[in-house]
């Protein structure tokens, strides 16, 4: 019997710092794409469950995460995105260099014991996946790319690598927990109903599928079909952009809504790829980093923003929608008579995330009740 997860998963602060150990100490987090660091030097931070994060590309090239926490008194070396030499804490100017290690220390030679090696910013693991970033806390956990396999075949042909596109404006924040979004995110169900209309009714909620994965995989999806090919999100109903080359009919003829929870959300159209960036901020809030992707060289086209523009339109009509909802779920599930709901057909994909979830959650449980064991 599939139902939805306890009301207090989204709403409890205990739960949430448990939740921060179960998952985002672990998984594989999304922090930004690639192409934000073209040339040596360049740097961007973000924060996930308050954790500040610095990625950079060194001089020789290799992409490397570590955290932005001055090690001396907790200052935070870089903010915001840019290029530099080296990134030098403007409290008492310890400097870092690209890979994190602590190069400067101005003062400290009369303090015993003081050993720069042992000052560098604690480093993370990174990995890159279809243009994305991912970082990790765990030094021990697994490769993400592995258990990707059926994400990675779904959206193969849009050679999301090679996409093209802006970098996001400023971050948005949500008073909802990061569950909620990403469960409206890939929801079949909703589609025709909250959004009947002439800007989704060719995306029919009864043409949503939902494979079955490998149980290990670090990521799920839906495709939905629709009553025509090349269909995008504007008052056209057809796409305005450049396909993606690679792209066959079957291809063209469905879209594609991908999770890679707890932090990256796609929706991919044939003629641009909606991307979304969680980032937890609170048992009940989230930031998100939210851009687009389009085939490569669509963009040098001089009528580019004219027709995002109508792609954008028809897009933030359709997200303010989900976006009200959203908030009144999260509203909804404070109250004492929050229901666990029974599970439709076209929910598929909710069930697939709780048994992402469960496993993760059961698993920190053994490790607390481990160490509580004398």
């Amino acid at each position: 019997m599939a139902e939805s997860l306890p009301p207090l998963c989204y709403v409890d602060k205990s739960f949430y710092e448990f939740e921060k150990k179960a998952i985002f100490d672990h998984e594989w987090l999304c922090v930004g794409r690639e192409s934000w660091l073209d040339e040596a030097g360049e740097y961007f931070t973000t924060t996930i469950v308050g954790e500040p994060i610095l990625v950079t590309r060194g001089r020789d090239g290799v992409l490397r995460a570590m955290s932005s926490v001055c090690q001396h008194r907790g200052m935070l070396v870089a903010e915001g995105h840019g290029r530099k030499r080296s990134f030098v804490c403007p409290y008492h100017h310890w400097t870092y260099g690209l890979d994190g290690q602590l190069v400067a220390a101005p003062a400290m030679e009369k303090t015993c014991g003081f050993d720069k090696a042992s000052a560098s910013l604690p480093a993370f693991q990174v990995e890159v996946w279809e243009g994305f970033i991912f970082i990790n806390f765990d030094p021990d956990a697994p490769p993400l790319a592995p258990r990707l396999g059926a994400v990675s075949e779904v959206v193969r042909n849009y050679r999301l690598a090679e996409a093209e596109g802006p970098r996001p404006g400023e971050p948005l924040h949500y008073p909802w927990n990061w569950k909620v979004m990403f469960e409206n995110n890939n929801d079949g169900y909703h589609a025709n109903k909250l959004h009947h209309g002439v800007l989704h009714d060719f995306v029919p909620s009864e043409l949503a599928a939902f494979p079955t994965l490998p149980e290990d995989t670090a990521g799920y999806y839906r495709t939905n079909g629709t009553l025509h090919a090349d269909a995008s999100f504007n008052a056209t109903q057809k796409a305005v952009l450049p396909l993606f080359p690679d792209l066959d009919m079957a291809g063209r003829s469905q879209m594609v809504f991908a999770n890679l929870p707890p932090t990256l959300s796609l929706v991919l159209t044939s003629d641009m790829v909606i991307y979304m960036i969680l980032r937890a901020d609170g048992p009940e809030s989230h930031y998100l980093d939210q851009g687009v992707l389009v085939a490569p060289g669509a963009m040098a086209d001089p009528a580019f923003s004219y027709k995002m523009a109508m792609n954008m339109q028809a897009a933030s009509d359709i997200i303010a929608q989900d976006l009200h909802v959203d908030e009144l779920v999260q509203e909804g599930l404070r109250s004492r008579f929050a229901p666990r709901g029974r599970y439709s057909w076209q929910e598929g994909a909710q069930r697939v995330f709780n048994c992402w979830l469960v496993p993760r959650y059961r698993a920190q449980w053994q490790r607390q009740r481990a160490q509580q064991s004398p």
